[in-house]
This record gives C-alpha cells, sequence and structure tokens, in this order.
C-alpha cells in the first residue's frame, strides 16, 4: 500500500506545488482532479482541474510524469465525479464526453484508473436509474476498455443535502446494486472504496470488504460522524440530512483497524488517497493541509 492525496481541495494551486507538498510530507500518490479546464461544477469538492484532459497531447503527458517522477510522486487515478445519469439529457450530454476524455487521458499518461460515479436520476428509483445506467455506461466501458484504463465507481450515495433529495445523485451504494455492476461489466469495472458511506448506511464494513475486496481497485481514506443529536431528531427517514457529518480520518466513526485489516485480508495491495471534506480545516489552505496531516498521522502506521 501507499498513501496519498486527492488534490481536489486545491483548486487554486498549481498541480506541481501541490506535488511538491505532498512529497514533502510522505504521501507521494495523487489522484488528481480532472473537471474540465473551462469550467466545472459548482458544489463543494467539484470543479477543480489539475490537468486538462481535453485533448492532451503525448508531449504534454510526458512533461507532467516527468515532472512528478522528479518529485518522487506517483498518479494513483485521475477522478472526475459528475452525475452521468442526470435527469437534465442536456447536462448528461455535457458530462459524458469529459468522462472520456479523463480516460482518453489517462492512457496518455499510462496512468491505470480512472475514478467516477455512476450517477443518479434523483426523481427515479433505483431500477429505473439502472436501466438508464446499462445504456449510459455500456458504451463508456468499452471507451475505458479499449484504452486499457479501469473505470472504478465510488459507492458514495450523494445525498448531503435537499438539492439531492430525495433519491440522491449515485445510485452505486449498496451491495445490491455492486453485485449488478460487476454482473453486467465484469473485470472492466472496479470499485473506488470509501468505508465512510457504510457507517451512516448501517451496512457492515467487514461483510463489504469481505464480499467485494477483490474488486477494489483504488481506495479513499475518508470518515464520517453520526451527529446522534440531530439523528434523534430527525431519524433514518432524513436519510443522512444533517446527521452524518464529513471528517477527516480518525475523527470519526470508520473502524480503521477493521478497515485495513479487512483489505489485508482480501489482498488489496494498492492506493491509500486521503479525501478531504471536513469543514473543521477548510478555513484556508493552511488548515486543509493540517487535515491532511492529520489524517496521514492516523493512517501510517497501517500502512506498509
Amino acid at each position: 500500500m501507499k498513501l496519498g492525496i486527492l488534490t481536489a481541495p486545491f483548486p487554486d494551486t498549481p498541480l506541481l506545488e501541490v506535488a511538491q507538498w505532498a512529497a514533502d510530507e510522505a504521501m507521494g500518490l495523487l489522484e488528481i482532479a480532472c473537471w474540465p479546464a473551462s469550467g466545472g461544477e459548482a458544489r463543494r469538492y467539484a470543479g477543480t482541474s489539475h490537468i486538462d484532459c481535453n485533448g492532451l497531447s503525448e508531449g504534454q503527458a510526458q512533461e507532467i510524469t516527468g515532472s512528478l517522477a522528479e518529485l518522487g510522486v506517483g498518479i494513483s487515478a485521475l477522478g472526475y465525479y459528475p452525475n452521468p445519469l442526470h435527469a437534465d439529457a442536456a447536462h448528461r450530454e455535457e458530462v459524458i464526453p469529459h468522462l472520456k476524455h479523463v480516460i482518453t487521458a489517462a492512457a496518455t499518461l499510462s496512468v491505470p484508473v480512472v475514478n467516477t460515479f455512476i450517477g443518479g436520476d434523483k426523481s427515479l428509483n433505483v431500477d429505473e436509474n439502472w436501466k438508464r445506467a446499462q445504456q449510459i455506461f455500456s458504451p463508456v466501458v468499452g471507451h475505458a476498455e479499449d484504452a486499457g484504463v479501469k473505470l472504478c465507481f465510488e459507492n458514495c450515495p450523494m445525498i448531503f443535502s435537499y438539492d439531492e433529495w430525495p433519491g440522491g445523485h449515485n445510485i452505486a451504494y449498496s451491495p445490491r446494486i455492486w453485485r449488478r455492476i460487476f454482473d453486467e461489466w465484469g473485470d472492466a469495472v472496479g470499485m473506488n472504496f470509501d468505508p465512510s458511506h457504510l457507517v451512516w448506511q448501517f451496512i457492515d464494513q467487514a461483510r463489504f470488504i469481505k464480499e467485494f475486496g477483490p474488486k477494489m481497485a483504488h481506495v479513499h481514506a475518508k470518515d464520517v460522524m453520526i451527529d446522534r443529536d440531530k439523528l434523534y431528531e430527525n431519524g433514518t427517514m432524513s436519510l443522512g440530512m444533517g446527521w452524518q457529518v464529513p471528517r477527516m480520518p480518525g475523527l470519526g466513526d470508520v473502524d480503521w483497524p477493521g478497515f485495513f485489516s479487512g483489505l489485508y485480508r482480501a489482498g488489496y495491495d494498492g492506493p491509500v488517497i486521503i479525501e478531504h471534506e471536513d469543514k473543521v480545516f477548510e478555513k484556508d489552505d493552511a488548515a486543509v493541509k493540517r487535515g491532511f496531516l492529520l489524517a496521514r498521522d492516523v493512517l501510517q502506521p497501517y500502512i506498509k
């Protein structure tokens, strides 16, 4: 295993500056955020473009990977997390071509993984969304296969606010859907596993890793705290609204010894990428870095 960071919290910092800092702090892998350079989504933790993937040339790719290699930094994946199943067809027609650009860029950079969401139309039920996913993603998965890139979906329900109510913006959150995904596309796709999304859904972490660990090609390290007072006030029917609180690893309810124990038993030996969505450490870049360093110190003893 090797520890790294997702670059999304540094939208205004050049990639090589982020890489230099990460290398200096013993986090030698980057999942590079690759939203469109022309402008991405306005939501939090989205929109950062550290590589312009539209038309990336071989020469540009060699310059990027060479500069990173000089710093001792590798690329675990390119990350682009839109909603390809959005209710608005015009929105889908905007984000799906860019996802293909990111896949092509990953191949040009010799990066083995692209992380994304399957997405979801919040007004449709899961089965209706799944039918749309089968139609939309089959050619995208084929494009990734042809490029020699593993397309990995994250297990995040994407329901943090009433903008995403009632069904969320990503259906790949439960074992039932993950079985469908792998039955449909097999080893052409993988999972980008984030344990925090299991906690508030009351999905057993050890059982989940035992079942899907062999399909995990990339891992995020993010924590979540259940605010028990707000859960009491709103109940589980509120679907986490206001009581699932993203935290840095070690500050929430994820069982980190169990997490690493399960991954090792499942044979996972890939990247562990810290994902920063903790409002306590967001005031400025210094606070963001402090959050990453705290997470590093919590996770590092488990990574050998």
